[in-house]
């Protein structure tokens, strides 16, 4: 049976019991509308830890759209059902009220890494994550916390928030989640329309292709190759293509320039904006 907690002291109080008795505590953050994705999380925690919490929680600080915030799915229940069996132990859902008593104006500063990508077209997103993941982790107090790389950069500000603060804790990444075809798994997902879902592959088959001979071109050349064949279908409106450095997410002109790079793109299918990555070397 997974325990259901709502407010902070109540989740706080478990945890403390629980580490009192040694228990290694994983954690694996979310907004709800769960997938495949979030289980593989939750079932790598189960597998390292003796006690697995889940946040679900729409954070509406990391919102730029209202209507995006509007219409994020709330499917607790659904959510509930997917997690019997996953390891999950604990279900932290609070309310914004519960989150936000009063507004939190902390402004985080993380250099570059918020700058670029999603910082370009998401101003303060970042700073939203960071504000709600710093809560969950003083609230959860977990030993891990497991992200997907499917947010590349979200995976990056979250080490370098952890950084930051010397906060006693271990980030562990893990692979993102595809369907059959290649599609990274997302709760976006759900919002495309048939014809929009057989033709959201395109994104993927353009990273591998890509992959496979990167080193033909220079870094400018292989962000200018995914961006054309992404736009080759009519129903895509790319955001951003680019390659950058996997550690500092800046952008290099040689290979020799960066001993980690990934490629990382975000485009809209109709009104529904994917974002996907592969890591070249």
């Amino acid at each position: 049976m997974i325990q259901l907690t709502n407010t902070i002291p109540e989740t706080r109080s478990v945890i403390q019991e629980l580490k009192s008795e040694g228990k290694k505590i994983g954690f694996v953050p979310t907004m709800g509308a769960l997938h495949e994705g979030h289980l593989k999380l939750i079932r790598q925690a189960a597998h390292e830890n003796d006690f697995v919490a889940v946040s679900i929680f729409v954070n509406p600080t990391q919102f730029n759209n209202p209507e995006d915030l509007a219409n994020y799915p709330r499917t607790l229940e659904t959510d509930m059902q997917k997690l019997e069996g996953s390891g999950c132990n604990l279900v932290f859902y609070p309310s914004v009220e519960e989150m936000y008593p009063e507004p939190d104006l902390t402004v985080f500063d993380f250099g570059q890494l918020d700058k670029v990508m999603e910082g370009r077209y998401r101003p303060g997103h970042f700073n939203g994550v960071a504000v709600v993941v710093k809560k969950l982790f003083e609230i959860v107090a977990p030993h891990k916390a497991y992200f997907g790389e499917k947010d590349f950069q979200q995976l990056a500000i979250i080490k370098k928030l952890v950084s930051m603060l010397q906060i006693d804790l271990e980030i562990v990444p893990c692979p993102i989640v595809r369907e059959a075809d290649g599609l990274a798994m997302s709760s976006r997902n759900a919002r495309l329309t048939p014809e929009e879902r057989a033709e959201a592959t395109v994104i993927y088959k353009a990273l591998t292709a890509v992959k496979e001979n990167y080193s033909w071109f220079v870094p400018g050349g292989v962000r200018q190759l995914v961006m054309g064949e992404i736009q080759e279908s009519p129903l895509f409106r790319v955001e951003y293509v680019d390659v950058v450095d996997s550690e500092t997410l800046q952008p290099f002109e040689d290979w020799s320039d960066a001993e980690h790079a990934v490629v990382c793109v975000a485009a809209f299918i109709g009104k529904v904006r994917l974002i996907d990555n592969i890591i070249l070397y």
